[in-house]
């Protein structure tokens, strides 16, 4: 429902891309992936009644678009007025704890939501004409994010009197899955976080793995959902597994090639891996934007699993932040269908 606030907000706040960004998606779609999230949702026990679940998941994404911790969200949602406007908690709302963002992340993430929103919303965009429905190309590449943890190692030593001796425990860093990674002369301690984009730049699959992971083993997990012809890729990926894998699912191989010891690659070679370097600079573009934009050179949090959903959070943002651009330089011309009515 429209209130007068939301109307007093829509004309002050012309082209702000959050809001263009609220009128792009069709929310109550999402808010059919987010039902029984609470468990007053699954059961007649009663108890307190749980915030709007579409106000909550639409906060985490601002989390994500302006790299927020818990308590800076909450705070952000009392007092800016393009946060209230796009997720519906207006000043006489009251606005949920940092503890409680935070128990409402970890049931998206518990219940795989990340990925299944992630779908949604680019299914939407794709609807819209603003995403490549049926994309050529599977362009693919890894980069590194650092961990929320220090790769620290505490050793204790305590003397033990019953045992007549001395009492040695060691602590290792509170993030049990990040390893690290020598890249260079630099070594780096977190994950490594794997995409796959299209020719235009949006994400249309993401996978995180702790940073020490072989790159040439993981081109079937990143494609496995690709509808793309062809597969690009450089020459972390080339492998006599990954070329068959990809002849036996019917998709043009564009992994560039890479000298055997004592056999270099012919000319033939060399001209395609030029050509195909030539597109790949489409997904360091995309990383580019998601640690410049997003600032996701660092997790926020801890395990392979919550690493990767903040990954998707991020991709999501980037897509959407792809798909408004090209509404507001007037490349597509949209006409909403859908009712203005978003919260169910």
């Amino acid at each position: 429902m429209t209130t007068f606030f939301m109307l007093g907000v829509e004309g002050k706040l012309k082209n702000n891309k959050i809001l263009e960004i609220d009128k792009l998606i069709n929310w109550s779609r999402c808010l059919n992936h987010l039902r029984k999230i609470h468990k007053q949702d699954e059961s007649l026990m009663g108890g307190q009644v749980p915030y709007d679940r579409l106000k909550m998941f639409k906060s985490i994404l601002l989390q994500n678009w302006y790299s927020l911790s818990d308590e800076q969200l909450v705070e952000a949602l009392s007092a800016r007025i393009d946060f209230m406007a796009f997720t519906g908690f207006e000043l006489s709302d009251t606005i949920p704890d940092s503890s409680t963002f935070g128990r409402f992340r970890n049931k998206l993430i518990d219940r795989s939501l990340d990925e299944r929103l992630f779908r949604e919303i680019n299914n939407q965009l794709e609807k819209l004409g603003l995403k490549l429905e049926k994309a050529q190309c599977a362009i693919i590449d890894a980069t590194i994010v650092e961990s929320a943890n220090r790769p620290k190692r505490i050793i204790t030593v305590e003397n033990d009197r019953e045992e007549s001796g001395l009492k040695i425990t060691q602590e290792e860093s509170k993030d049990p899955d990040a390893k690290f990674l020598k890249k260079g002369k630099k070594y780096y301690f977190g994950y490594k976080n794997f995409a796959n984009v299209d020719e235009e730049g949006f994400y249309d699959n993401t996978h995180t793995e702790p940073a020490n992971s072989a790159e040439v083993n993981k081109l079937e997990k990143i494609i496995e959902k690709s509808k793309a012809k062809s597969v690009l890729a450089d020459k972390a990926y080339s492998s006599k597994a990954n070329r068959t894998m990809l002849k036996e699912k019917g998709k043009i191989d564009g992994i560039m090639h890479k000298a055997q010891k004592n056999k270099p690659i012919s000319p033939l070679q060399q001209y395609l891996n030029k050509q195909i370097s030539k597109c790949r600079f489409v997904v360091e573009r995309s990383f580019g934007t998601l640690k410049r934009q997003f600032k996701f050179t660092k997790a926020s949090y801890a395990t392979t699993r919550k690493v990767q959903a903040q990954f998707t959070f991020k991709a999501i943002c980037a897509n959407l932040l792809k798909a408004v651009n090209k509404v507001l330089n007037g490349d597509v011309i949209l006409n909403y269908s859908y009712p203005k009515e978003k919260y169910a």
